[in-house]
């Protein structure tokens, strides 16, 4: 998305903002998304853009939180094999501070 022309979009009612490719439509202008997510898509690539708000986890510190829901998410998916490929992508943005 590098190089992408973007917009502020308010996320959750306001709550967050954050920049978005112009090139990304707002998926609830087409169907109906739950309260806690907001998608956007850009259907000439077959791309997509999900902000997912996620439960706290009492039982899971702040800097495993990341890999600890992606590795749920895989979970569900039947996709255990592919988290060794986002292990390291996930230490890289919890060290930038950077949170999933």
């Amino acid at each position: 998305m590098s190089g992408d022309f973007c917009t502020q979009r308010n996320l959750f009612g306001g709550a967050i903002v954050s920049n978005v490719p112009l090139r990304f439509e707002d998926v609830s202008n087409i169907r109906q998304v739950p309260d806690h997510q907001e998608v956007f898509v850009d259907p000439t690539r077959d791309e997509s853009l999900i902000f997912e708000l996620l439960d706290l986890k009492t039982d899971v510190a702040d800097h495993g939180s990341a890999t600890w829901f992606l590795q749920d998410l895989a979970n569900e998916q039947d996709a255990e094999g592919t988290m060794k490929k986002f292990a390291k992508a996930v230490k890289l943005l919890v060290r930038g501070r950077v949170w999933l």
